[in-house]
């Protein structure tokens, strides 16, 4: 009875670490992907790259992302997340010094592929230790997990310039955001689950999106083609369609994210008290109607309000979609995440520039209001079981 209680407290003390270090990994991924976003204009200057050669050089992160990706699963059930998630951390934490140093614009457009390696198979695995974690704890916590991630791409894009103010050149700071990089994930390391406690599959080929894994596949690409819409998108409509000034243009994105990230850490609870179903349905409900005030309302204040409400509501659509991905039956969640994570990842990259080309057959707000109708689509898709 003693040694019972003593197994059960040991391996509830191991689960406590595992689901701790998950999250230090997944604010590792939010530091090093916005680390790179206040890099960008340094590296237009010093290349002096026009924006669309610069748009094409951007591609290369995505196109890194998306070629690692489909194979993570197969790395995952050879060798275990956590082994891929530290090898991940380790490149994304090399190639930051060289998205500063390198001073040719094929240089950057390697680097740039190379780091968008290293978020690809970060992004996938330590999406399926999160829902091996979960399924230990035997109640929803996906998207706190996603909230660390939130929270450090706060993190990163504001560290490059607090290193920078405290008097640091742009080489040391870049340096020192890598190191903690290293840190976190060399010291969590030993924390996370082994590869013998993770599903594994005898299959050894290619897992190509089908089925119930394809349609979560679509849907997470209507959820990333909304994140990135307000991304790309958010700043062009405020200053051009709503008279905002340069200066004051990226307070919709800002807005935004703030919304997104304060949701995502208060949705593990509000999924366990009222299911991912009707997280699903009522937030894809009002990030598209959020999308209609934002282009409907001809007030400023009304954008940014629909704006929020797009954080708001797309804010737990996508670890809900990972979350029930990692727990399909008769597969693997390493493989069933990197199906969906990369037509995700597809939306994220593709969608933005769709919609520019919407916008120039036919205005900003039809671009916009066409996934609004895609959200609405996904509202009444999803089924959690």
């Amino acid at each position: 009875m003693i040694a019972s209680l003593t197994d059960d407290l040991s391996a509830r003390k191991k689960l406590k670490k595992a689901r701790i270090s998950t999250l230090f990994i997944f604010l590792v991924c939010g530091i090093g992907l916005a680390t790179w976003v206040p890099m960008v204009p340094l590296a237009k200057i010093r290349l002096q790259l026009n924006d669309a050669t610069l748009g094409l050089i951007l591609l290369c992160l995505g196109a890194g992302a998306m070629t690692i990706m489909p194979f993570t699963g197969l790395l995952i059930n050879k060798f275990g997340s956590r082994l891929i998630m530290l090898i991940a951390a380790l490149i994304i934490a090399a190639v930051l010094p060289l998205l500063l140093f390198a001073n040719t614009s094929i240089a950057l457009a390697i680097s740039l592929y190379l780091f968008g390696i290293g978020i690809g198979a970060i992004d996938v695995s330590m999406n399926a230790q999160a829902v091996i974690v979960q399924e230990r704890i035997g109640k929803y916590i996906m998207s706190s997990f996603h909230g660390l991630f939130s929270v450090g791409g706060l993190i990163g894009s504001l560290g490059l310039g607090f290193f920078l103010g405290l008097g640091l050149s742009s080489t040391v700071a870049v340096f020192s955001i890598s190191g903690l990089l290293v840190l976190i994930s060399i010291s969590q390391y030993n924390n996370l689950l082994p590869h013998s406690e993770e599903k594994q599959v005898d299959s050894a080929t290619l897992n190509i999106p089908k089925g119930r894994v394809l349609i979560l596949g679509l849907m997470c690409f209507v959820a990333f083609l909304a994140e990135g819409a307000i991304l790309d998108w958010s700043a062009v409509f405020l200053q051009f369609h709503r008279n905002f000034t340069e200066s004051t243009s990226g307070l919709g994105f800002a807005a935004f994210s703030v919304a997104m990230s304060i949701m995502r850490l208060s949705g593990d609870k509000i999924i366990n008290q009222f299911s991912s179903q009707k997280v699903v349905l009522y937030g894809a409900i009002l990030a598209s109607a959020g999308i209609l005030l934002a282009i409907l309302i001809p007030w400023g204040i009304a954008t940014i309000i629909g704006f929020i409400l797009v954080g708001i509501g797309c804010a737990n659509i996508v670890p809900v979609f990972f979350s029930t991905a990692g727990n399909l039956p008769d597969m693997a969640p390493s493989a069933a995440i990197a199906g969906v994570t990369t037509l995700g990842y597809i939306g994220q990259l593709a969608g933005p520039a769709l919609l520019g080309l919407v916008a120039e057959l036919t205005s900003l707000s039809v671009a916009l209001g066409s996934v609004s109708v895609l959200l609405m689509i996904v509202a009444f898709t999803f089924k959690e079981k």
